[in-house]
């Protein structure tokens, strides 16, 4: 299928890069189906909305920023995802307004939580979590090995 998106153009995306978010994301409710279109160089990929090519989201593994990253999935999330065995976990990233990019930052309190079997996805926001929405997506060493909540 050909899709249309802001940043690149027309792109062919293959029905397994399609994920269904039946209750979308949080602030675009009415945005339900998103291809995730990795990009050749680094970490990074775009979650693309099928629906409104205006819509797209910058996302990356969170674990090549913070190795230690970690978090409980609730069960509630896992049975509404179908998780049983396989998952991924993707971060929404917002580069800073000012182009500084060492000001780069990676949300860890609602991570892109995708079920690559059945196609599923969610943003979960973490209740009780260390985590916050804006950690610098390279942070100093203090910052990978803490988890302080500010």
């Amino acid at each position: 299928m050909i899709i249309e998106t802001l940043a690149l153009g027309k792109l062919d995306v293959q029905n397994e890069q399609i994920y269904q978010f039946p209750k979308g994301i949080p602030g675009f409710d009415d945005e339900n189906e998103f291809a995730m279109i990795t990009l050749e160089e680094g970490p990074f990929s775009y979650l693309q909305s099928l629906k409104d090519t205006r819509i797209s989201f910058l996302i990356s593994d969170p674990f090549v920023f913070y190795p230690a990253y970690e978090f409980e999935l609730p069960e509630s999330d896992a049975e509404e995802l179908g998780i049983t065995e396989s998952v991924i976990v993707r971060c929404i990233v917002t580069i800073n307004e000012q182009t500084q990019i060492d000001l780069t930052t990676i949300n860890l309190l609602a991570p892109i939580v995708l079920n690559p079997l059945n196609k599923q996805g969610k943003q979960v926001v973490l209740h009780n979590s260390p985590y916050r929405t804006k950690h610098l997506l390279w942070p100093d060493k203090s910052e990978v090995t803490e988890k302080d909540g500010d």
